[in-house]
């Protein structure tokens, strides 16, 4: 294929937020083996990508500057590398493009090991909202041992910031495994977290909401913890003798303190999760979503043109549910 153009946004060094992204025109790239090129009709912003720009992975990612975030993509296969079996041009895909990312373009290359085919049941915005949270708040509930058929045993689960992308799955996936959800979240989201279907919500700026204490009196046996602004001193007390903290906000003092926990056999557990996607999570979830057993809760829109903004509003941290940037033009190759 001759040498195409296409837009792209990136940065070009650690730190500067929204106004250090750089819209550029760069080089369309080929797939290699096992690989595909997709147009990008969808990519979901997640905190993890401004955090790297921020440098929470330096020296290792990114591998190298100028890049291009964002690694949540859903689009059409419009080219397939040597090797490629079960793509094909035309096939719609959602997945995750891993640290070398490059989602805020409008063609990427993906590796078809994670890739999943979206059915028509299913927009290209709502897959792309998958990978990272879905499958996070996936693999959390997984530490309670939930069977998402609805046949495991009643638990009580807290979920923390709620209304956000982890959260908004995590209550659903939480419903669909029989447990009984407590969530926190602001004023503004509880009727949108009690509709996902929450039995008990709490305002966190409240002191109810402070204290994490289960209005029915209950004690929690899972927590998907999802916010860095509750500490273990406020979790701690309202979990069973056996409950177990799942954070999903990694950082040093995070893996000390999970570290301290198994070296001294507390009964009262916290684990620090680094979820990873992987293909048969992501087909699980777009199953679920095909079947309507889960919906993907979207904040806002922009287009590519727009993305700074879209960048912006993450960085925020009060987006209820998903922001997601598609594309606003056509372009073939």
């Amino acid at each position: 294929m001759a040498a195409r153009t296409m837009r792209a946004v990136q940065y070009a060094g650690y730190g500067g937020g929204a106004a250090a992204l750089q819209h550029v025109e760069i080089q369309v790239p080929s797939p290699k083996k096992d690989e595909v090129l997709l147009r990008v009709e969808a990519a979901s912003i997640n905190p993890a990508d401004w955090r790297v720009q921020k440098g929470m992975m330096r020296p290792f990612v990114p591998s190298k500057f100028p890049f291009v975030p964002v690694s949540d993509v859903a689009g059409e296969v419009v080219e397939v590398g040597p090797g490629v079996d079960g793509f094909k041009p035309g096939d719609k895909v959602v997945t995750w493009l891993g640290f070398k990312a490059g989602g805020l373009a409008e063609y990427v290359v993906a590796p078809v090991n994670i890739a999943v085919h979206i059915p028509p049941e299913v927009s290209a915005a709502d897959a792309a909202g998958l990978p990272i949270p879905a499958c996070s708040a996936l693999q959390a509930l997984r530490h309670a041992t939930t069977k998402f058929d609805g046949t495991g045993d009643p638990a009580n689960v807290l979920i923390t910031a709620a209304s956000g992308g982890v959260g908004t799955f995590a209550i659903q996936l939480a419903k669909l495994g029989n447990l009984h959800v407590t969530a926190t979240c602001g004023a503004r989201n509880m009727e949108l977290v009690r509709s996902l279907g929450a039995d008990e919500v709490l305002d966190y700026k409240t002191p109810e909401g402070k204290s994490l204490k289960s209005p029915s009196g209950r004690k929690y046996d899972i927590v998907v913890h999802c916010t860095s602004s509750v500490g273990w001193s406020s979790l701690e007390p309202n979990l069973a003798a056996h409950g177990k903290v799942v954070d999903l906000n990694p950082s040093p003092g995070g893996f000390l303190r999970s570290a301290l926990h198994q070296l001294t056999c507390s009964n009262k557990k916290l684990v620090v999760l680094i979820a990873m996607v992987n293909k048969e999570d992501l087909q699980f979830l777009v199953d679920l979503v095909k079947g309507g057993k889960l919906r993907t809760v979207i904040d806002s829109r922009y287009v590519l043109g727009k993305a700074e903004e879209a960048w912006a509003k993450s960085m925020e941290g009060h987006a209820t549910g998903k922001i997601i940037v598609e594309r606003d033009q056509v372009m073939d190759i």
